[in-house]
């Protein structure tokens, strides 16, 4: 079995940070440290599947967020479709997407990005979106379309949908699941009390109840991620772990969340590699699947955390030992 460094991009996987250095020497936390380094990817791999999207009037997360993976991951041949336009309804401080009015959705789409998945050759495929607080169903009904064109086109693969929270439509959540993809990812982002300032238009405990939908459906794995280095504390952390394990998610992706442009927030703290470790047992402590590192996202390396999830199967669970301040009134206020 694959360790987590190998998995989820660890302190020594061979990949590079593509931000603008700038904004990071300004941050707040100081110079970047050596694990936040990395080598180049190879400029050839990369404009291939760039082209391949490009012919297929396509969009990707990895560059629409300005994911620092996105190297690897067009290196390796795979990327995470970005569906329903590439400006948001939404203003999050953290994320890289423009925000603004989108164009209409394009009903074509589905059947362009199960035609670039089946080129690409993938047995997993990721399928993620902009908020789309604009359309009445959030858009549920343009992934169902799209679920079903990959599923016509690449049959034996299994799908993952990284979803909004659909303004929290119960139905639009059940239109979604009740096409069966085998992992239900939603992030949770980060932790209540900063929901104000990185995600002001969004409800901590609306996604937790939307995970506890997708949890309760015994043919969808859950799924969520946070980005730590915001400002938030560890017992904080602590207490979404356990939300999480709560609501019935399986599987946690933690990251450093890295500073996209200068409109977006700053950086509060790059988080030392082995905060990340205590991050890590504390969530297998509880018998969740945690990948936490520098680098670590939501959709990053997507079908080998699902082959590891389907090889570990259920785990038993304990409770863990309180900390200090850890049952402070103030860890889930989003004021």
């Amino acid at each position: 079995m694959m360790t987590d460094s190998q998995l989820v991009g660890g302190p020594d996987a061979a990949y590079t940070v593509a931000e603008p250095t700038a904004e990071f020497a300004t941050a707040g936390a100081g110079r970047k440290p050596a694990w936040l380094k990395k080598p180049l990817p190879q400029a050839v791999s990369m404009r291939k599947l760039e082209s391949l999207l490009k012919e297929h009037s396509l969009h990707s997360v990895c560059e629409s967020a300005l994911c620092p993976n996105r190297g690897e991951c067009f290196t390796r041949g795979t990327a995470a479709f970005l569906v329903m336009g590439e400006v948001c309804t939404r203003d999050c401080g953290f994320c890289g997407i423009p925000t603004g009015i989108p164009s209409e959705l394009d009903p074509s789409e589905p059947g362009r990005v199960a035609e670039a998945a089946a080129r690409l050759g993938l047995g997993h495929v990721v399928v993620t979106s902009v908020t789309r607080d604009d359309v009445a169903d959030g858009g549920a009904g343009h992934y169902v379309a799209t679920i079903r064109a990959i599923r016509a086109r690449l049959p034996r693969a299994t799908l993952e949908v990284l979803v909004p929270d659909f303004a929290g439509r119960t139905e639009s959540v059940e239109l979604v699941l009740a096409e069966r993809p085998e992992v239900f990812n939603h992030n949770v982002e980060t932790v209540p009390r900063l929901y104000r300032t990185v995600r002001p238009q969004a409800d901590y405990e609306r996604s937790l109840d939307l995970l506890r939908q997708a949890a309760g459906r015994v043919t969808s794995l859950a799924k969520t991620g946070l980005m730590v280095g915001l400002g938030e504390r560890e017992n904080e952390v602590r207490v979404v772990l356990e939300d999480l394990l709560a609501a019935g998610v399986s599987v946690v992706t933690i990251g450093q969340y890295l500073r996209p442009s200068a409109r977006n927030l700053p950086v509060a703290e790059y988080v030392a590699p082995g905060v990340f470790k205590r991050y890590r047992e504390w969530g297998e402590a509880l018998g969740l699947q945690v990948h936490a590192a520098p680098f670590v996202r939501s959709s990053f390396q997507a079908g080998e955390s699902f082959a590891q999830a389907v090889e570990r199967g259920p785990k038993e669970t304990c409770t863990l030992p309180p900390m200090p301040r850890y049952n402070s009134p103030d860890l889930r206020r989003t004021d």
